[in-house]
C-alpha cells in the first residue's frame, strides 16, 4: 500500500512538473501571449526536396485571437538556415476539424488516410478556398515580412460554436523545402525547372505537357535537383521554427477575415474562382527598345463581404518587382514591394526575396464594398524567363457589420514586427493548392482523404 502511494505521488509530481514546464514556455508581454514551436524534422541532402503534410501540429488552445504568426527554417542547433542552403518554397498552416476518437486509419501506398467525413478543411474567408484555404503561410520572404494584426483586431480561432458537433479543431502544415547546397543552378532548382529535376511525370504519374517547363509539378516530395559532380550526399535535419502570438478572445477584439487573392484567378472570364496558383514569365523581346523588362499580369476579383481593410501584403517569387491591389475606382488599396537580400547571412541572402512591404491603413480609411470589383496587378522582371512564379495577395478585412462591444484595448509593440504570414505562400506559396488538389483528386477516386506520414 505504501509503495502504491509513493508511486501515485511520484506520478502526480511528474505531471505537475510537466504542466509547469509547459506553462512556463508561454511568454506574456504587454498583454500578448506567445509560444515558440518546432515542426517535425525535415531531412534533406544536397539537391533533395521535401514537400510533406504534417497534421495535428502544436498550436495554442482555446478561443483566442491570433496577433501574428512568425516562422523560419533552423537546424538542429536552432541556428537560422540561409535560403541559399535550404530554400523555403512555401509553408502554409491550415485549420481543420477532425472527428473525435477517430481510429479507422488505413494505409495506402505508404500514406495514412482518413475517411473523408472524418476530416473537414476549415478554410479562410476566400476567395480561392478550393486550393488556397490556409490562414497563414509564405515562402522565402518569411523572416522580414510583418504579419502583426493591429489593435483592436485579431484573427479568431478556437471558437467552439464553429466546430461541428463531434469534431475538434486542429491545425496542419504543408512545408515545401528545397536543398540547393551544391546545386548546378540554384535559381533553377527554386523555380522547379523540370529539366534540372529530370522529371517528365507529376507525382500522380501523369505525363507532363512539353510546354510545362517548371513549377511545383516537377519538384514534388522526393525529387532531386541536379548537383555538381563530387558533392557529398550528406543528410541534414532542419525544422520550421514558428512563433504564434495571441490574446484570449474578448469583446475588446474585433474579428477580421483572411482573404487570399490570386492573379491567376479565372473569375473575371468564367465566373468561377479557379485559382491556378502559378504561372510562367516569358523573356521580354521589347525591352531593348523600351528599356523596361517588366512582365505585368492582372486579374479582377470581388470578395463576399464589405468592410475595412486593416492589413495587406503580396507574395512573389525571385524576379518579382511588386504587386498592388486596386479598388474599382482605381484607388490603391495596398501596394506591396519585395525586399531583396544583399549579403550571405540568413535573412539577407543576395538574389532572394527576404521580405515584402506591408500595408497598415488607418482604421476605417480603406473600405471595400461587397459588390466592388477589385483589380490585382503583379509585376516580374522579364530579362530572363521565370517558371512557377506566384502572384498572391493577402488582406485582412473587418466586416462593416462588426462593431466593438467594449473599449479598445491597445497592446504596445516592443519588437520590430518582421514576421511572416499568409500567403503570400502562400508561395504561398503556395502552396495550399498542392494539398487540396491532391485531396480533391483522391476523394474523387476513392472517397478517402490522404494524410502524409
Amino acid at each position: 500500500m505504501y509503495s502504491l502511494c509513493n508511486k501515485g505521488l511520484l506520478v502526480f509530481l511528474l505531471l505537475m512538473i510537466c504542466t509547469q514546464f509547459s506553462e512556463a514556455r508561454v511568454k506574456v508581454e504587454n498583454g500578448i501571449k506567445s509560444m515558440v514551436y518546432l515542426s517535425p524534422k525535415i531531412s534533406l541532402k544536397p539537391g533533395s526536396v521535401s514537400n510533406k503534410f504534417y497534421y495535428d501540429i502544436d498550436f495554442p488552445k482555446g478561443h483566442i485571437a491570433i496577433k501574428s504568426f512568425d516562422a523560419e527554417v533552423v537546424d538542429e542547433a536552432g541556428v537560422s538556415v540561409p535560403l541559399h542552403e535550404t530554400y523555403l518554397h512555401h509553408w502554409v498552416a491550415v485549420r481543420y476539424y477532425q472527428r473525435k476518437g477517430v481510429i479507422n486509419i488505413t494505409y495506402n501506398n505508404g500514406n495514412r488516410v482518413f475517411q473523408k467525413s472524418d476530416h473537414i478543411i476549415a478554410g479562410n474567408g476566400g476567395v480561392c478556398t478550393n486550393n488556397l484555404p490556409e490562414f497563414f503561410g509564405l515562402g522565402s520572404e518569411t523572416r522580414k515580412t510583418s504579419t502583426y494584426v493591429p489593435d483592436p483586431y485579431g484573427i479568431e480561432v478556437g471558437n467552439p460554436l464553429y466546430v461541428p458537433a463531434g469534431y475538434e479543431e486542429k491545425w496542419m502544415f504543408n512545408i515545401h523545402a528545397i536543398d540547393t547546397r551544391g546545386a548546378i543552378d540554384p535559381l533553377g532548382c527554386t523555380e522547379c525547372r523540370c529539366n534540372l529535376y529530370n522529371v517528365t511525370k507529376d507525382e500522380y504519374n501523369q505525363l507532363l505537357k512539353s510546354s510545362y517547363l517548371g513549377g511545383f509539378k516537377c519538384c514534388y516530395d522526393g525529387t532531386q535537383c541536379a548537383v555538381k559532380n563530387g558533392v557529398e550526399s550528406v543528410n541534414r535535419n532542419v525544422y520550421l521554427k514558428y512563433t504564434v502570438r495571441w490574446v484570449d478572445w474578448s469583446d475588446f477584439v474585433v474579428p477580421v477575415k483572411v482573404f487570399i487573392l490570386d492573379v491567376t484567378d479565372t473569375w473575371q472570364n468564367t465566373g468561377i474562382h479557379d485559382c491556378l496558383i502559378e504561372y510562367d514569365v516569358e523573356q521580354s523581346t521589347n525591352g531593348v527598345v523600351t528599356n523596361d523588362y517588366i512582365s505585368i499580369r492582372k486579374s479582377n476579383v470581388s470578395i463576399p463581404v464589405a468592410g475595412d481593410v486593416v492589413y495587406g501584403v503580396g507574395h512573389l517569387h525571385s524576379g518579382g518587382t511588386g504587386s498592388a491591389l486596386y479598388g474599382e475606382d482605381g484607388r490603391v488599396i495596398c501596394s506591396s514591394k519585395p525586399i531583396y537580400g544583399q549579403g550571405n547571412s540568413a535573412g539577407d541572402e543576395a538574389g532572394y526575396i527576404v521580405g515584402m512591404s506591408t500595408c497598415y491603413p488607418k482604421p476605417g480609411s480603406v473600405k471595400i464594398s461587397k459588390v466592388e470589383t477589385l483589380s490585382l496587378e503583379t509585376n516580374y522582371n522579364s530579362t530572363t524567363i521565370h517558371t512557377g512564379v506566384m502572384g498572391l495577395f493577402y488582406i485582412l478585412v473587418a466586416e462593416s457589420s462588426v462593431t466593438l462591444n467594449g473599449p479598445v484595448q491597445v497592446h504596445e509593440e516592443s519588437y520590430v514586427p518582421f514576421l511572416l504570414w499568409g500567403s503570400a505562400v502562400f508561395g504561398l506559396a503556395i502552396f495550399g493548392a498542392i494539398v487540396i488538389a491532391y485531396q480533391k483528386r483522391k476523394q474523387s477516386e476513392d472517397g478517402y482523404l490522404f494524410i502524409a506520414t
